[in-house]
């Protein structure tokens, strides 16, 4: 299986609180589709997934001092999980 297509998890307050919902939000490949990222979640942590929503973010403008540039574009995946399962980071 490719584990490269899981980059990150992405935790932050609103994804914290999504996990009392059993719903997961990972940082993904940007060519992965919804089944290749299915797969991977399934084989990786153990679970069973029932459902993936996926979201592609825009780079935006960001400025350190004088110099300008913009932060990376990346695939976000909203992973809800089957009852009964969780995953642990």
């Amino acid at each position: 299986m490719n584990y490269e297509i899981i980059k990150a998890p992405i935790i932050t307050e609103k994804t914290n609180n999504l996990q009392n919902e059993n719903v997961y939000v990972f940082k993904v490949d940007k060519k992965a589709n919804k089944t290749e990222i299915k797969q991977a979640i399934e084989s990786k942590f153990n679970v069973k997934v029932a459902s993936i929503n996926t979201v592609n973010t825009q780079s935006k403008k960001r400025r350190v001092g004088r110099y300008t540039g913009y932060t990376s574009s990346y695939k976000k995946a909203y992973v809800k999980l089957k009852e009964g399962s969780t995953i642990e980071f």
